[in-house]
């Protein structure tokens, strides 16, 4: 099991959505892999409600496929897939960045600093697991931060597989570190209120990710020997 985070004022839902979606984003659950209701309740160590509404959640956002009497199986995940999200990804990430920018509360900006410190801790430590876990808080911070539902109820639907795939590969093609530092200059960014500078570091955290992509779809075309 993976170590729990710090959550002990968070509702109980929630947490096991995080503890789950966890799970599947750092591959402790694989894609294509069957697992129970029963053994989710065992593995996060919470109730079946909150373990079960978290299924669903999960299932909504495509991460958990419920077979009906058999259980749940993993979604699979593949570069086809990633770059279609990436296409709806980077135009809703600019949006919701310039929107946060704009609209963001005085406590949210200091959200943004805290993550922005926090992801170049990870960049210095190489620490992949903090990384990820920064980067969710960050996924939900931009969308509650721009006020704008629609857009953010969309977001949320591409965050866990765009996670996935990039922990999925970036021990071959990926460079954590510097994934980690344009995260935090895009928090920065926000933080700051300036939306040309925060839609700038949103493009270039985009196009890194783009290319990280398209390099894995390239190593996955080629034929082995």
């Amino acid at each position: 099991m993976l170590d729990k985070p710090d959550t002990p004022d968070i509702p109980l839902t929630e947490q096991a959505y995080r503890l789950i979606e966890e799970r599947i984003v750092t591959l402790a659950l694989r894609p294509g892999d069957l697992v129970t209701e029963n053994a989710l309740v065992e593995q996060v160590g919470l109730g079946r409600t909150p373990v079960r509404e978290a299924v669903q959640r999960l299932a909504r956002e495509g991460l958990l496929i419920v077979l009906p009497r058999k259980g749940l199986r993993v979604s699979e995940s593949d570069t086809a897939r990633q770059l279609l999200v990436l296409e709806v990804r980077r135009a809703l990430e600019a949006l919701l960045a310039r929107l946060a920018a704009e609209r963001a509360t005085a406590a949210e900006r200091s959200r943004f600093e805290a993550i922005a410190d926090g992801m170049n801790r990870a960049a210095d430590a190489r620490d992949e697991l903090a990384f990820m876990r920064h980067d969710r808080e960050l996924n939900a911070l931009l969308s509650t931060a721009a006020h704008n539902e629609y857009a953010a109820g969309t977001m949320r639907l591409i965050n866990g597989h765009s996670r996935r795939f990039w922990f999925q590969h970036h021990k071959a093609r990926g460079d954590l570190a510097l994934c980690a530092r344009l995260h935090a200059d895009q928090a920065r960014a926000i933080a700051s209120g300036d939306t040309e500078t925060a839609v700038a570091a949103t493009a270039k955290l985009l196009d890194y990710t783009v290319a990280f992509a398209a390099a894995v779809s390239v190593t996955c075309a080629t034929p082995k020997d």
